[in-house]
């Protein structure tokens, strides 16, 4: 044998086995710390579901199908959704608002130009205010975030009631996309560890309508109504937003408020399908959340300060005028309010 082709053998060995290593080391990468991203970024596409999203960095803003996303809360306060559907087809607006909150969601701020055949399923179909590429950090701010998964799966961590509406809203669904922003990329965490991280990041929502603890087995695989239990306590608490307390930056803080509520059983029972009666179930609750010291424990240890109860109720602003003027406004008005929509949609369709 020539030494040509003892050095052509070695050379085709020590590339087998370096192949063997690269493949060994994707195939079974090992789990990092949360937010880092996995070993063969930037330099091997790999042929997984999710392979579009495991190298996703924090902040960065990803297309995604709304029919792959995974939630990560079992129940929905479906009033929210009821007046979403309400506005968007029984709406009063001039262009229809389910356009305006999409470019909002995508980081876009608005609707710009909506042409008459336009669906939302099809983003070429209407242009939003802020061209893609030229986001500011106003125009990302409201954006619905998401959690990089084992296998690039989508954990979507806010956003399940904007997700939902564009689900089932006629031309809508499963199939719609819609940009979401990295909130952590935990691709490289066994399934385990990945929990405990969501867990301790506060990302996930792991208790049911009544209170009792479920475990993330138990949670919808995918968004739309039917997927979710309704929560009617998260429904009262989407109302009382700028009313008794502000929506900030702590993720389920309705869930939080919610909780306090049915526990503590504020405001009763309540019909729902009754205009005045749900108001002044809202008017009773939103004055009892401003009621709170600062530093009452309003559930899971969180304070109602942490939790943005406001220090005047309807921000300050009489009954007739502020957040709870506007949602006083029944369907039958101009311009009716978020609960007008909400109880109009639920009787119109039975739901």
């Amino acid at each position: 044998m020539s030494n040509t082709t003892v050095a052509r053998g070695r050379l085709v060995a020590a590339f087998a086995g370096a192949l063997m290593a690269l493949t060994s080391a994707v195939a079974v990468a090992a789990p990092g710390e949360p937010g880092e991203r996995p070993s063969f970024c930037d330099h091997d596409q790999r042929s997984t579901p999710g392979a579009a999203y495991l190298c996703a960095k924090t902040n960065d803003l990803v297309d995604v199908r709304i029919g792959d996303v995974l939630p990560t809360q079992p129940s929905l306060g479906y009033d929210e959704v009821f007046y979403k559907l309400g506005r968007y087809t029984l709406g009063k607006d001039a262009v229809n608002k389910k356009f305006d909150d999409w470019c909002e969601a995508n980081g876009q701020v608005a609707a710009a130009t909506v042409s008459p055949a336009a669906q939302l399923k099809d983003s070429s179909s209407f242009t939003c205010k802020v061209a893609i590429g030229s986001e500011t950090a106003d125009s990302i701010a409201p954006m619905k975030t998401v959690v990089i998964g084992p296998q690039g799966r989508l954990y979507l961590t806010d956003g399940h009631h904007t997700l939902t509406s564009f689900f089932e809203t006629p031309d809508g669904g499963a199939d719609t996309h819609v940009r979401l922003r990295v909130l952590g990329n935990l691709s490289t965490l066994p399934d385990g560890k990945f929990w405990d991280a969501m867990k301790a990041n506060g990302w996930t929502w792991l208790e049911d309508v009544n209170g009792n603890a479920i475990k993330e087995h138990q949670l919808p695989k995918s968004v739309g109504l039917s997927n979710f239990a309704d929560d009617k306590y998260r429904s009262m608490m989407y109302f009382a937003r700028d009313i008794g307390f502000h929506e900030g930056t702590l993720p389920f803080e309705e869930f939080y408020w919610g909780a306090w509520m049915r526990d503590n059983k504020v405001g009763g029972d309540w019909n729902r399908n009754d205009f005045p009666a749900y108001l002044a179930a809202l008017k009773t609750v939103t004055q009892a959340q401003v009621a709170l010291g600062p530093n009452t424990v309003v559930a899971e240890g969180k304070t109602a300060s942490q939790l943005d109860v406001l220090p005047a109720w309807n921000g300050g602003s009489p009954e007739d005028k502020g957040e709870f003027g506007k949602i006083s406004k029944p369907y039958s008005d101009a311009k009716p309010g978020k609960l007008g929509y909400a109880i109009e949609y639920r009787l119109r369709t039975g739901r």
